[in-house]
């Protein structure tokens, strides 16, 4: 099938490409707007202070400290320091959070972001890690210390989720939806069209007899 028999099938259904589409949007838009809840993102960064050496080695030493940096952005995520974390703040555990950590390669700067369903235990939850991460960092690697930059502060508007781009997607997937199904109509329709069987007996179509239902 080429793209122009596609669109002309296309513009045989239009009814169905137009109406489908629309009705997965409003599907998906109401289930977000009306049952997904509002998340909220705290952000701490922290900077990693380390040993350096003399001057002769100062961009040797620069280097391994961002290794080191970078190695402390892993321990972030790791289960001793989320653990502790949790203990800090009387919680079972910091499942109901999603925990993200940034570290360039330049820098010694790092960036931990909670995300939450709520904008205070969201900042809580952020302040603790880095709390933590300092202790940890300190006893299993070469660090002297991990300082906190700027402190989480609870978030005042919502970080997600991206309500439109939800309806956007549920646009497009009710567009190939309704694609598909006209695609596999016309591929499960055994009738020979008028236009098919000029090109089939290479004779012209002089006419044509209607079909008369019952009662008419």
């Amino acid at each position: 099938m080429t793209l122009l028999e596609l669109l002309e099938l296309l513009k045989h259904h239009l009814k169905l490409v137009v109406l489908l589409p629309i009705i997965f949007a409003l599907g998906v838009g109401a289930y977000a707007y009306l049952f997904m809840g509002n998340t909220y993102t705290a952000r701490v960064s922290m900077y990693v202070l380390t040993p350096i050496g003399d001057s002769n080695s100062l961009n040797t030493e620069l280097s391994a400290s961002q290794l080191l940096a970078n190695d402390v952005a892993t321990l972030i995520q790791s289960e001793r320091v989320t653990a502790d974390a949790a203990d800090s703040l009387g919680l079972d555990d910091l499942s109901g959070f999603d925990i993200s950590v940034t570290s360039e390669t330049t820098t010694r700067v790092i960036t931990c972001a909670v995300t939450g369903s709520d904008p205070r235990a969201a900042a809580d939850v952020a302040n603790a890690i880095a709390s933590s991460v300092s202790g940890v960092a300190q006893e299993v690697m070469d660090v002297q210390s991990v300082n906190v930059i700027d402190e989480a502060a609870a978030p005042s508007a919502p970080s997600g989720p991206n309500r439109p781009l939800y309806v956007a997607v549920g646009l497009m997937a009710g567009f190939f939806v309704a694609v598909a199904i006209v695609v596999l109509r016309d591929m499960l329709d055994t009738r020979v069209r008028p236009d098919e069987l000029q090109e089939l007996l290479g004779v012209p179509v002089i006419g044509r007899i209607p079909l008369i239902k019952e009662g008419k």
